[in-house]
């Protein structure tokens, strides 16, 4: 079992931005330490009333600091982008962060992100199939020729190819059946977003085993998730302690025009957050997220990337959950 920090690059108006990259360097620094074997980070464009970092750029810089941590975007939002640059972007992080990056990848539902894009949102599924194609032949290919219905390529090369032969994995998020047997059918691994409930998890990973199997594919070699997690101070109950900063965030979500967050309507989420957290997120004390991550490791789950950090919630407070969290990975590896 491996855990990962997924770190959390969103922050409320007004937010010190400078100090917030510093934590941020802090917070891999800590992590590594801590023996966390990966370090992520997520991607929104237009994310008002949220300011963010973009993924790539801030991954540049963190490779300075992660060493053998596997570090890459998770996710990035591949329908909106030209798949060259991505292709050649991830190439470059790969040899900065000596061959240790992966390519995490989903479609996005935010419809001002497309609109601000030019890119029309009904074309999302098609866009992702086709980057994800260009992308690994770009990686692997001399001469590089794609007649697609977004993408055409007439013998090129890739400026820059990555360190790890034949490019890094590509894992695809999506959180119903179709994306996952898309994952299944196109990418190296389904990564698991932190919306989806423990059932349904059990279930997608049956669906996307199967589908494997019927495309005549080998098994995935890792089984990805995210999770939000605080491991609490034992001061009282741990949910109570990021509640407010946790519960901020969701309802951001739910501003950005996602109706549903999993089986929970958004207009009771703040009613109905102790179930929403409870089905989704490893929150208590230290033996209640070791059991937590020991649930997971029983459905196969291999590699659990943490946040424990929302917009509101201080450095001090984050550095100390991830020295706790670096004590139930102690226990893990016992």
């Amino acid at each position: 079992m491996k855990i990962g920090l997924y770190m959390a690059t969103q922050w409320r108006e007004g937010a010190d931005l400078g100090r917030e990259t510093a934590n941020l360097v802090e917070q891999t620094r800590v992590a590594k330490a801590n023996g966390f074997a990966s370090v992520m980070v997520g991607q929104h464009l237009v994310s008002r009333p949220l300011q963010m970092f973009q993924a790539i750029p801030l991954l540049a810089r963190l490779a300075a600091e992660s060493g053998d941590m596997l570090i890459g975007p998770a996710l990035v939002l591949l329908p909106l982008f030209n798949p060259v640059v991505i292709a050649e972007e991830s190439a470059t992080i790969d040899w900065f962060c000596n061959g240790n990056y992966v390519l995490a990848g989903g479609l996005g539902y935010r419809q001002e992100e497309f609109g601000s894009m030019g890119v029309p949102f009904a074309e999302r599924v098609p866009r992702l199939v086709e980057s994800v194609e260009v992308i690994r032949k770009l990686w692997r290919e001399d001469d590089v020729r794609y007649d697609g219905r977004f993408i055409k390529l007439a013998g090129v090369r890739a400026s820059v190819r990555p360190k790890q032969a034949g490019g890094p994995p590509i894992w695809l998020g999506g959180d119903v059946e179709a994306a996952v047997k898309r994952a299944a059918r196109i990418a190296d691994a389904w990564i698991i977003s932190p919306m989806v409930p423990y059932e349904d998890v059990r279930k997608h990973l049956a669906v996307f085993r199967e589908t494997r199997q019927a495309a005549g594919l080998p098994a995935a070699t890792t089984y990805p998730t995210i999770r939000e997690c605080h491991v609490g101070s034992g001061r009282g109950k741990a949910l109570d302690e990021v509640r407010e900063p946790l519960l901020f965030k969701y309802q951001a979500y739910a501003s950005w025009g996602q109706n549903e967050t999993g089986s929970v309507k958004t207009d009771s989420l703040a009613k109905d957050f102790d179930r929403f957290s409870a089905d989704r997120f490893l929150i208590g004390d230290e033996a209640q997220v070791l059991d937590g991550i020991e649930r997971y490791r029983a459905l196969g789950i291999d590699h659990i990337l943490l946040r424990p950090q929302w917009p509101g919630w201080g450095q001090r407070e984050t550095i100390a959950c991830l020295e706790r969290v670096g004590r139930v990975i102690g226990r893990l590896k016992a």
